[in-house]
């Protein structure tokens, strides 16, 4: 039976062309195209991705981006799941949240909860789970066009890694760095083609091992 993963993330699973030349890189490029691509028909990849998304912040600034609020909608359009990659936190990292990193983790901590407690439906079983944590932010971010991050906001996406770890291991979850494997492009904060495409191989992996 074909498995079937939902990526639930924010512009670097969107897609966001960081040289500004596209609105949107295109889908056999964005990571979870190719993850589509290194799975192959036995899986079914579904990309639901937006710009700005954040784990429980309501951003004043960019209205319904509450990644929690939205989630239970995921879950049930998608319904049954074998497995949910939650990629979000950088987002969280602006400068108007102000969160400390121990808070940070606490935002990705409840929706690892909404997944695991969500009502799928008698019979459904409750799909695992896979946290990525984000890429590094550029060393330029605060001179970039992308007003709410700053030096501090790029401190605290590099502190995401060790506690979403930390988290996947406590809740019994997958864990995937994708500042190991990608980094910004010439807007200091998403991913190239490039580090999509080495992102997706290392995402590919993981799945496997997961769902074998």
């Amino acid at each position: 039976m074909m498995k079937t993963i939902l990526c639930y993330g924010d512009s670097n699973t969107f897609g966001h062309d960081p040289e500004g030349k596209v609105c949107r890189l295109p889908y056999e490029i964005r990571w979870p195209g190719g993850l589509q691509k290194h799975l192959g028909g036995e899986y079914r990849v579904i990309e639901e991705a937006m710009c700005g998304r954040t784990t429980v912040w309501e951003d004043p600034l960019m209205p319904g981006r509450n990644g929690l609020a939205l989630l239970p909608a995921a879950l049930e359009s998608h319904r049954p799941l074998d497995l949910v990659i939650l990629a979000l936190g950088t987002n969280d990292c602006k400068t108007l949240f102000r969160a400390a990193p121990h808070v940070l983790r606490m935002g990705m901590e409840r929706l690892v909860e909404t997944v695991r407690h969500f009502d799928y439906g008698a019979g459904v079983p409750v799909p695992q789970i896979l946290i990525l944590s984000p890429i590094h932010m550029g060393p330029k971010i605060a001179d970039s066009i992308f007003g709410t991050f700053d030096e501090s906001s790029a401190a605290k996406a590099e502190m995401l890694a060790p506690l979403y770890k930390e988290l996947a291991q406590t809740c019994q979850c997958g864990f995937l760095d994708a500042s190991r494997y990608a980094g910004p492009g010439p807007d200091q904060l998403h991913m190239t083609a490039e580090g999509h495409q080495a992102l997706a191989a290392a995402a590919a992996a993981a799945v496997r091992e997961m769902l074998k």
